[in-house]
């Protein structure tokens, strides 16, 4: 940060109008007459609030009741297969509450009771096995915090900007702490038959969709969790209560809901969801699959279509968040120009292991239009592409996998909307 600036932000903290020399906000500027927010008492320290058991649940203040999960009318059919965005652009922070935690449902939201839970082991064990929910309790368990993002992410952003923020265009994702038991306890608890090597798991629900997706056993016995908690708190229904699965840095679709059966089996079962879904369509036609990791991403929340800057000119900060499947975010780079230029923003803290990490550029900005970037780099050294270098390799076909850098341009009034830049 330079010098001026330093200079600026302690006039703009000390609330001094002069040394600002015009630059301070209005809000501050207001401290030089009398604030009848301050000067008078008002009715919230005239009176006795709630009482402590006035909500037996903790929720929200109604000041906060635009912070909410949002759904695409037109995105599909119906809700009960469908899903909605975490409201992104209006936290900080890194830990996702489950209150707004994005959904996918591909039948809708099942109730399972923990007394009427099972996980079956079967396939090529030694001794297949049932487990109910205190059965899973028994095990020695972990904490981790790790992303969950949707495949579809950004989805419909391969053609051209579509949907004006950054709810909609990267809200398929969030963040929490995860507690469970990992997956390979459950399997030599069951014995694995011979080599491992060439297996694989293959993991359904117990929804009427089951959604079963096959996982190579290597995977299953590195980080999979299964997972009974989340934020320390039971999983919520839309999350898959009571159990779930959690297979850290992979594409959402595989962290089945609602667990049931994990089958060791000799080879994938090629089920619908990693066939005709969850594959990558090319410009010719042709499909890739396999691609399980979520490469390196970012987006900045704010500002951005849905956090216009309201306060004018003058110290500004720009904040987002950056994440990658392949381990830890190193570096996150901001462009106020479209990609010509970039700042190297300040990471909140270390990059966590396959989680999200939240980025900061404390700036000041002079009122004048930007072309906002952000840009992820990640401990292996890859650099998050642009839309142009992902439309290269794959054309404009593809719906899953996009982790392309967006472009946000932020007006003279404050207000940003999508964009793509040339």
């Amino acid at each position: 940060m330079s010098d001026i600036l330093k200079s600026s932000r302690r006039a703009f903290l000390r609330g001094s109008v002069a040394a600002a020399a015009g630059a301070v906000t209005a809000g501050a500027a207001r401290a030089a007459t009398p604030d009848p927010l301050i000067t008078e008492v008002q009715d919230w320290a005239s009176g006795l609030g709630q009482g402590v058991d006035e909500v037996p649940y903790g929720l929200p203040i109604e000041f906060e009741s635009d912070v909410i999960r949002r759904n695409v009318e037109w995105l599909t059919a119906d809700t009960i297969s469908s899903i909605n965005f975490t409201p992104i652009h209006a936290l900080d922070g890194t830990i996702t509450p489950q209150g707004c935690a994005f959904e996918r449902h591909h039948s809708g939201a099942i109730e399972l009771k923990k007394e009427d839970y099972r996980l079956m082991i079967n396939g090529l064990v030694d001794r297949p096995l049932v487990f109910t929910y205190a059965d899973l309790e028994r095990f020695p368990r972990e904490n981790h915090v790790y992303f969950c993002e949707c495949a579809a992410n950004t989805g419909m952003e391969w053609a051209g900007a579509q949907l004006n923020g950054a709810q909609f265009t990267h809200g398929m994702i969030h963040n929490m702490e995860y507690t469970g038991v990992p997956l390979r306890s459950l399997l030599n608890e069951a014995g694995l038959s011979g080599e491992t090597a060439g297996k694989w798991v293959y993991v359904e629900g117990a929804d009427a969709s089951s959604n079963g997706r096959s996982i190579p056993l290597e995977k299953a016995l590195d980080d999979v969790l299964v997972a009974f908690k989340a934020n320390g708190e039971a999983l919520r229904k839309e999350h898959g209560y009571p159990v779930r699965l959690v297979v850290p840095g992979w594409e959402g679709n595989m962290w089945i809901k609602w667990l049931r059966r994990i089958e060791v089996l000799d080879q994938p079962v090629e089920s619908r969801e990693e066939t005709s879904k969850y594959t990558d369509t090319l410009a010719d036609g042709t499909s890739r699959k396999w691609t399980w990791v979520m490469d390196a991403k970012s987006v900045i929340t704010s500002p951005s279509p849905q956090m216009p800057i309201t306060h004018g000119p003058g110290p500004l900060v720009v904040t987002g968040m950056a994440w990658t499947g392949h381990g830890r975010i190193t570096r996150v780079d901001v462009s106020r120009d479209g990609g010509k230029s970039w700042e190297t923003a300040r990471l909140s803290q270390e990059g966590g292991n396959k989680a999200l990490v939240r980025f900061y550029l404390d700036t000041d900005w002079d009122g004048g239009e930007m072309l906002l970037q952000a840009r992820a780099m990640d401990e292996t050294g890859y650099v998050q592409p642009t839309k142009s270098q992902l439309r290269d390799v794959r054309g404009e076909n593809s719906i899953y996998h996009n982790n392309c850098i967006q472009t946000w341009h932020v007006k003279s009034n404050g207000e940003a909307e999508n964009v793509e830049v040339s």
